[in-house]
């Protein structure tokens, strides 16, 4: 029998060039599928949070997956000491989209207290911190003051803390007994030192000329009126820090606040027996308040709008509200100078302190109709008076001077781009 032989006629060559071909394509479309399912599921690689450290004069930007201020340092390889200090602290939670982070490297310092004479390592920065890492108690009127050393080799170190200790005595004011401590040199300058102003009926034991020393008893009181003390308390003040993870609406306290305390002396006046008049005539601090950290949300759960939507709007409802062409476009200059028609931080005319708490005060402080309803009603309030200038001219140059100085209230104005920025505007409207 004759056996049937077939022959190829493609060279092998080309035979391994085909399959490698065919192994490379079904590659890519496993590659696609596993791609699209990634897609499907909702997983994607986190882009990270934008970290800037300053460390020693140096300024690094890194962007970190990490879950705490230490995560993002070991991404930025950075090395840190247990006697370094850092802020925010190395546990604290990475939630924020951005931080700025402090690295304090800790050095040598020689510590002078009187006759005592210690070397620390310390990283913090001011008389005050580096004296209670050196475990040493300050009383209010001690002083402190940093020198560099002359000879750092001898010395082991680069900065001498020198504390000059104030004098301890014990001061009766207006019938109240409290321990003091002063730089002064004698009553007089004590009495300057404290803020106390004698009145034609006060009294003064020792003279005013007596030397203060320490242990000395000093009695303030005032002849014929009657006075009396009290101890008083001194509400905290609240940092708000805005957080742009969260929402607007949300707040937590960081730090809780304390109340400090205040002795103060009223001077009373009593007709039949009734209290008719009631005069402070000195007060002095007990404890200091202890300021009070709360997180806002800072964002916004409206729709978003562009700065260049928020140039039209703005436009538009400045001409609503009975400006004309060339007043709007003086106010939007100032606008565009400010915040380029952002509404983020401080929002769009950069609004500062009980303004921008006022601001924050309402719903949705971020949304562009938001701030331009409080920008109308302040005004409309305590500056109609810039309004009613602004409405009396129609050159933009007085218009952009006019909001510029009675209502924005810059410091370093540029006020030529201001000018610039409203011819601009008036011209694309």
């Amino acid at each position: 029998m004759k056996s049937l032989l077939f022959k190829s006629t493609t060279p092998p060559l080309a035979v391994k060039a085909l399959i490698i071909g065919f192994i490379l394509l079904m590659g890519m479309i496993v590659s696609i599928v596993a791609v699209r399912v990634s897609a499907t599921d909702g997983s994607s690689e986190q882009e990270g949070r934008l970290i800037t450290i300053h460390d020693r004069g140096e300024q690094t930007v890194i962007l970190s997956l990490g879950a705490t201020i230490a995560d993002a340092l070991k991404d930025a390889k950075m090395t840190i000491d247990p006697s370094d200090a850092v802020e925010p602290a190395l546990t604290e939670a990475l939630v924020a989209s951005e931080y700025d982070v402090n690295i304090y490297r800790a050095r040598p310092v020689i510590v002078v207290d009187g006759t005592t004479r210690q070397k620390i390592i310390t990283p913090y920065q001011t008389g005050a911190q580096i004296a209670i890492s050196a475990g040493i108690t300050l009383n209010d009127a001690d002083t402190t003051s940093l020198t560099r050393t002359n000879n750092v080799v001898s010395e082991g170190a680069g900065l001498v803390l020198t504390i000059d200790r104030s004098t301890a005595f014990t001061l009766t004011l207006y019938g109240r007994t409290t321990p003091a401590w002063t730089q002064g040199a004698t009553v007089a300058d004590m009495l300057t030192d404290k803020n106390i102003t004698l009145g034609e009926n006060d009294r003064v034991s020792p003279a005013v000329s007596t030397a203060l020393t320490p242990g000395l008893t000093v009695r303030v009181w005032r002849e014929g009126k009657q006075t009396v003390t009290l101890d008083e308390p001194v509400a905290f003040t609240i940092d708000i820090v805005q957080d742009g993870d969260q929402f607007v609406g949300y707040r937590t306290t960081k730090s809780p606040g304390a109340q400090g305390s205040r002795s103060v002396t009223y001077e009373i006046v009593v007709q039949d027996g009734i209290e008719v008049q009631r005069r402070e005539i000195a007060s002095i601090t007990l404890t200091q308040p202890v300021i009070q950290v709360d997180i806002v949300g800072a964002k916004y759960r409206g729709a978003y709008t562009s700065p260049t939507e928020n140039e039209v709007i703005s436009w538009n409802f400045f001409i609503a509200n009975g400006f004309t062409r060339e007043q709007t476009a003086g106010i939007m200059g100032n606008l565009m100078q400010e915040h380029r028609f952002n509404t983020t931080g401080d929002g769009l005319a950069q609004w500062t302190g009980g303004r921008k708490q006022a601001m924050l005060a309402r719903p949705d402080p971020y949304n562009i109709y938001t701030q331009l309803d409080f920008l109308m009603w302040e005004l409309n309030n305590g500056y109609r008076n810039a309004r009613d200038q602004i409405k009396a001219t129609n050159s933009v140059e007085t218009s952009v001077r006019i909001f510029q100085n009675k209502f924005e209230k810059c410091g370093v104005c540029m006020e030529s781009k201001r000018i610039q920025y409203a011819y601009n505007i008036l011209a694309s409207h």
